[in-house]
């Protein structure tokens, strides 16, 4: 009887599992230590494979432009007139702002990001071989160097090896994906200034592309502006010679003015949509890969896969 009752009170001092768990603890830590050589081992490899990954990535370069909006200059008297006459300009297809239009510096920026825009960007300048067969950049000559795999500089032709639909020239589709890769626009939310960046392998390349943006970007909005300012004032003009009501007619001639100054201010101004505050250049240093990161965690990673394996092992024999 005095037996079972000491039993139970030092089952109550030291219980099972908390004497389980430093067991567990200690075998945990033994066959780490004994398997210690084995995990060494493992995250040498990968330590040296990612020095190795590392190297072979090449440097990319990342330009920058920081552009203002410019078509807050150009609203004129069309707030004054979206409040007192916005009904008629919305049905003469007018747009006069106010608070319920579309922001054009916003407008601006998902044209910038649309599929049609970027092919005929692509196609204007011929870049589609600097964008999808680009290996590496030769900083002495300035020059890009070409994957033979993919692209004959030569023959300036496209060599691929791909299976249908896909063609060995790659489509604008597939050229779209790949510079969302590289291109992005952001909007501060404080300052409202807007900054485009393009990555590439070569920083002479980048900076051309985001100057060339900037330029195609402010052209093509300043003709759909115009355009549609020319297709309103057509219009009003219609209902001017239709009507013979006086104040029509001057709300009318109000609202051709107004597309007039759209049209003069499109035609005297380059940066219609963005005005470059500072503009695009051609880095020094490279953005990435960041080649000590990529050391760091392949070696840490090596390490955990290391234990990892020296645990598992040992309790697939303990079980067996």
């Amino acid at each position: 009887m005095s037996n079972e009752i000491n039993k139970y009170i030092q089952d109550a001092k030291f219980p099972p599992a908390v004497q389980d768990d430093e067991i567990d603890l200690r075998e945990l830590f033994s066959v780490i230590w004994q398997g210690k050589w084995l995990i060494i081992a493992i995250t040498a490899v990968f330590a040296i494979g990612s020095v190795v990954f590392a190297i072979m990535q090449p440097n990319i370069y990342k330009s920058e432009a920081l552009l203002a909006s410019a078509s807050a200059e150009q609203g004129g008297n069309l707030s004054a007139l979206a409040s007192q006459f916005g009904g008629l300009a919305s049905l003469a297809g007018v747009n006069l702002g106010g608070k319920g239009g579309t922001d054009k510096t916003q407008l601006a920026i998902e044209v910038l990001k649309s599929r049609q825009f970027t092919s005929d960007f692509i196609q204007k300048h011929n870049i589609l071989a600097d964008l999808m067969a680009a290996e590496m950049w030769d900083r002495d000559a300035d020059k890009l160097i070409y994957d033979p795999e993919l692209y004959n500089e030569q023959t300036n032709t496209w060599v691929r090896d791909i299976e249908p639909p896909f063609k060995p020239e790659p489509s604008m589709q597939e050229a779209y994906k790949e510079f969302s890769k590289i291109f992005s626009a952001n909007t501060d939310k404080e300052t409202g200034m807007v900054t485009l960046s393009v990555e590439h392998l070569s920083p002479t390349v980048a900076e051309q592309w985001v100057t060339w943006l900037i330029e195609d970007i402010n052209k093509v909005m300043k003709e759909r502006d115009v355009a549609e300012a020319n297709r309103s004032s057509e219009f009003l003009n219609k209902q001017i010679a239709l009507t013979n009501v006086a104040d029509i007619r001057t709300i009318l001639y109000k609202l051709v003015e107004e597309q007039a100054k759209t049209i003069m201010f499109a035609e005297v101004r380059d940066e219609y949509v963005f005005k470059t505050i500072d503009p695009a250049f051609a880095p020094e240093e490279k953005a990435k890969p960041k080649r000590a990161l990529i050391c760091v965690l392949g070696t840490i990673f090596g390490g955990m896969l290391g234990v990892m394996f020296v645990l598992v092992r040992h309790f697939i024999r303990k079980e067996d």
